[in-house]
């Protein structure tokens, strides 16, 4: 399925076992549609925002085996690392046994404790960005948390205990949680923060996803819980791979006047070259357009798929020699932020990086 100009652009599953588990009815119940007012309620920052914290989902055996563990613990126990001297790393841990193994692997690495918080709550998988809380602020610039529903990138997984992660979540620390009656994974839309909300129609717009909802209608809802008003909407490719064509594989906001996209030569979508060429921001002017390179060698990795934490980026690498060249762009677009660049050459296999397994919660 790869090629140099073919990508697994988002989150995947660590194996993709087709309607595993997942019953007719449970998609069923997703496809009711009840449209919210025509008001911007909530507002979703950009990343790039101050964060409180982070949220990552655990690798652990209780859903594909011990080689998920086996190959996965090391990118989380990095990614911990580097995101805990500046902002709290929330975990979500399947059970005790797990918290304890998780906190002999961080402690091992000198990580301060007093900057971790667990979550103990079952979880089919770890792909937190498209399953876990999407945080908004209200009018009054309070923290809520929209639950929109998750149904295993439109019935390809197991996905019960993951759908209820908002939910838990928001118990947890008291944040209220606003329920949104439209399917949506994290990594299939990207905000710049100051209107503007990009994504692409093979995903949102899928029947597995949301079978009655027209493209006005899920602007409409992308209004009211997230406060945007312009969209920038991309084709994409159903069956691309399991999340049907994420945005944050492939195209990206930076300092809100900014795309980051790959050369024309490695877009895959019909029309993403000319959108993305010719996208406005909420005030009618053109983005300025940087490009990243594609992993060389095997991986054809996407260096698009970074996290953008309070004092570091977490940039996917692949042991290739494009890794530095990725890396020195990225550092020159995030001067006060310093690169990390971690090694997903494994993850990525499964069609994911880091960005598909972390969650911001803003101040």
């Amino acid at each position: 399925m790869k090629s140099s100009k073919v990508l697994f652009t988002s989150a995947s599953l660590l194996f993709i076992i087709v309607f595993a588990g997942c019953k007719k009815n449970d998609l069923e119940d997703f496809t009711s549609v009840s449209l919210p007012e025509d008001t911007i309620a909530f507002t979703m920052p950009n990343e790039e925002a101050k964060h409180e914290g982070t949220w990552l989902q655990w690798p652990h055996e209780y859903t594909y085996g011990p080689q998920v563990p086996a190959k996965y613990d090391q990118i989380w126990v990095e990614m911990t690392k580097a995101l805990h001297t500046g902002e709290v790393v929330h975990i979500v841990a399947y059970n005790e046994i797990e918290k304890d193994r998780i906190t002999k692997l961080l402690e091992n690495v000198n990580v301060d404790m007093n900057q971790i918080d667990f979550l103990i709550k079952k979880t089919e998988d770890v792909w937190v960005r498209d399953n876990g809380p999407i945080f908004v602020h209200d009018a009054n610039n309070n923290l809520s948390i929209t639950n929109w529903k998750f149904n295993g990138w439109g019935g390809k997984a197991d996905y019960i205990n993951d759908n209820q992660i908002p939910s838990h979540v928001s118990e947890a620390i008291n944040i209220p949680k606003v329920d949104v009656d439209m399917v949506l994974e994290g990594g299939a839309i990207e905000v710049d923060g100051r209107g503007t909300l990009m994504t692409t129609r093979s995903s949102v717009l899928n029947k597995n996803r949301n079978p009655n909802l027209t493209q006005a209608q899920a602007e409409a809802f992308f209004k009211h819980y997230l406060g945007v008003t312009n969209f920038i909407w991309l084709d994409g490719i159903v069956g691309q791979d399991i999340t049907d064509h994420h945005i944050d594989g492939f195209a990206r906001f930076v300092q809100g006047n900014i795309l980051l996209t790959h050369a024309k030569e490695y877009m895959t979508s019909p029309n993403e070259y000319e959108v993305l060429s010719t996208a406005k921001n909420a005030s009618g002017e053109l983005y300025k357009r940087i490009e990243l390179p594609i992993a060389s060698g095997n991986s054809d990795g996407s260096y698009m798929n970074y996290y953008v934490g309070n004092e570091v980026v977490l940039v996917p690498n692949y042991g290739e020699t494009t890794d530095f060249e990725a890396n020195t762009i990225i550092q020159g677009l995030y001067p006060s932020r310093k690169v990390v660049g971690i090694v997903v050459t494994e993850l990525w296999k499964n069609g994911g990086a880091i960005h598909c397994v972390t969650q911001q919660q803003p101040e």
